[in-house]
């Protein structure tokens, strides 16, 4: 485990400690045919009890045939990532600290199974016992999502974790409409929480070509107050939907979390700055 001051996704210097651990796949699971869940263990495990689950962290996928993780170093003099030879440069994706189980030395990580297209995807169907996957978190406690009395929640498949950790959150006080978007029947989950929440599953096996969120969302009788909503979707249909709750609904700042988690067309790599400066606005 390393730990020590590490700049955030733009780079600007906020001051964080932050653990680096080489883990390896202990098990994996289909929860649903796109769904994989990756459990993985390794010495550093407990220290992520420090860590809210739900958060976001960072996996490094090592290219094909290395089972080492060679985690990236951050130039302070030149404000830059120093380079990286090729042949060990891992790929670099977000994703959800989805779960830790510390009696059993795990954590786990739950996948969007879309082919083999995208690193993290060919990762996860491919994986097996033993096989190393690099994660870089933000240590310490943080707040996951606004307390209210009523909530609105909405994501695509790759904002199912988020949601499911905010879900197993909440209060049996809450209420609330949980939105969110699958493949098809066969992908939707038994969400587990304590809360009165209705919810509403969408099909679509297309998703690269739009959604049907927003316009869900549009169709809903929302709360007026002690509100909180979150959105985590691709890049378009959360900026649609964010100025719909803010801009028609009155929704202030502090009561909506929004999150674009990709965006249609673009790897994520590609598409990392137009994200960070729409999600700026959440």
């Amino acid at each position: 485990m390393i730990t020590g001051e590490f700049p955030d996704n733009n780079l600007s210097m906020k001051n964080f400690k932050t653990i680096q651990a080489a883990l390896s796949v202990s098990r994996k699971e289909y929860i649903t045919p796109h769904y994989i869940r990756i459990f993985l263990t390794g010495d550093d495990v407990p220290l992520i009890a420090n860590t809210t689950v739900g958060v976001n962290n960072k996996i490094l996928i090592p290219p094909k045939e290395i089972n080492t993780i060679h985690f990236p170093e951050f130039d302070y003099d030149k404000m830059a990532w120093k380079p990286q030879s090729e042949d060990i440069r891992p790929s670099i994706r977000t994703y959800t600290h989805r779960g830790i189980d510390l009696e059993n030395n795990e954590i786990w990580i739950d996948f969007v199974a879309h082919g083999d297209e995208g690193p993290a995807s060919a990762w996860a169907i491919n994986c097996k016992q033993g096989d190393v996957l690099g994660v870089m978190m933000k240590d310490g406690k943080t707040e996951l999502y606004g307390k209210a009395e009523n909530y609105l929640l909405v994501a695509d498949a790759t904002g199912i974790p988020v949601l499911a950790a905010i879900l197993e959150d909440l209060p049996d006080t809450a209420r609330g409409t949980c939105i969110i978007e699958v493949h098809g029947k066969e992908d939707e989950q038994d969400l587990e929480t304590a809360a009165d929440i209705n919810f509403i599953w969408l099909h679509n096996k297309r998703p690269q070509r739009g959604s049907k969120l927003a316009e869900a969302v549009h169709q809903q009788q929302l709360p007026e107050e002690s509100r909180s909503g979150y959105v985590a979707a691709e890049f378009s249909t959360v900026k649609e939907i964010r100025s719909y709750l803010r801009k028609e609904k009155h929704w202030k700042q502090e009561e909506l979390y929004a999150y674009s988690y990709w965006k249609a067309g673009v790897a994520e790599d590609k598409s990392a700055m137009d994200r960070h400066r729409e999600n700026a606005n959440s």
